[in-house]
């Protein structure tokens, strides 16, 4: 597909998603790392509490 007709499709609202070869689709510069970090017991209890309200993993609040 040439890149005009793609972008004329896309434009129109066409779902695209057929014409791309994701299999080797990769995001820049968001390759991970295992860290450790030691933190104080009353900051590990905080995000605990914070994890649970939330009702997500203590990973995703010290990621956020």
């Amino acid at each position: 597909m040439k890149a005009k007709k793609f972008d004329s499709e896309f434009d129109s609202g066409k779902d695209m998603t057929h014409a791309l070869d994701i299999s080797k689709a990769r995001r820049p510069l968001q390759k991970q790392r295992r860290v450790n970090v030691d933190f104080p017991d009353w900051m590990i209890e905080s995000l605990d509490r914070e994890a649970c309200r939330l009702g997500v993993t203590r990973q995703s609040i010290i990621k956020v």
